[in-house]
């Protein structure tokens, strides 16, 4: 059986304690999928100059934020890890290098702020892939389509970001809104999401881009989760739609 693949628009750490419409739909996409053997999540907050993926058998919980209340820093994520698929995703994705990081990372907040709520007992093996900060978007929609062999062998592959995510643009008075520019941006993704995921990267020339992604870290899991789409020639489906503070998309998807 083939895996279902994600998308999850993480926002706040916040999230990770809530219960809102966002967080129920994380719920409900967790109980609606067979049982992954492991869970790989191309996280924005794992955002470094090399490609790699966690291999250690016991990967921390992370809590990589400040100014948040002391329960967020609280919070655990035990899930084990699965050292063995460092090796398969080497495998899979020559001839790219990918490195096996055995102490440095873990579970970021971009991962267990979602998995806390899809898969929340924490008992399904974790691994990341880190979002090489010096390859260009191409490269990224790429690895994302060599990866899909993982979906035949029980991995569920999972993004983690923000199609629209610009903090300097947030609004505070407008919690639930979003400015035009994000509402634009985030519609030209859903409808090549749902289209014509390969051309997910054209993004880049949209007039609204310098607004909506002031920085790739958080827009490039997206890139992933397109290639996957791509690579078995299917379409997203959006889990949930929504905006906050003006400059964040909070669009998930499944396929």
């Amino acid at each position: 059986m083939s895996m279902p693949v994600a998308f999850f628009g993480h926002g706040s750490p916040m999230n990770a304690l809530e219960s809102n419409r966002y967080t129920t739909s994380w719920q409900q996409f967790g109980t609606s999928v067979p049982r992954p053997r492991a869970i790989l999540v191309i996280s924005a907050h794992w955002y470094i100059n090399a490609t790699a993926v966690t291999a250690m058998p016991r990967p921390r919980t992370i809590h990589d934020f400040y100014g948040f209340p002391h329960e967020l820093y609280e919070m655990e994520y035990p899930a084990p890890g699965l050292p063995e698929l460092a090796g398969e995703i080497a495998d899979i994705v020559e001839p790219t290098w990918v490195g096996a990081d055995v102490d440095s990372w873990g579970i970021d907040h971009g991962t267990w702020s979602v998995l806390a709520h899809a898969f929340p007992d924490a008992d399904i093996p974790v691994v990341q892939l880190s979002i090489n900060a010096e390859k260009p978007l191409d490269y990224h929609l790429d690895l994302g389509t060599r990866l899909a062999p993982l979906r035949e062998r029980g991995v569920l592959i999972v993004g983690s970001g923000n199609i629209v995510h610009n903090l300097r643009a947030m609004s505070p008075g407008t919690p639930d809104a979003g400015f035009d520019w994000a509402r634009r941006f985030d519609d030209a993704a859903h409808d090549l999401l749902a289209a014509a995921p390969a051309d997910l990267v054209r993004l880049s020339e949209h007039p609204d881009y310098a607004a909506a992604v002031p920085t790739p870290d958080h827009f490039i899991p997206g890139l992933y989760f397109a290639g996957l789409l791509a690579a078995s020639d299917t379409a997203a489906s959006r889990l949930v739609d929504g905006y906050t503070y003006g400059s964040l998309s909070m669009s998930s998807y499944a396929a």
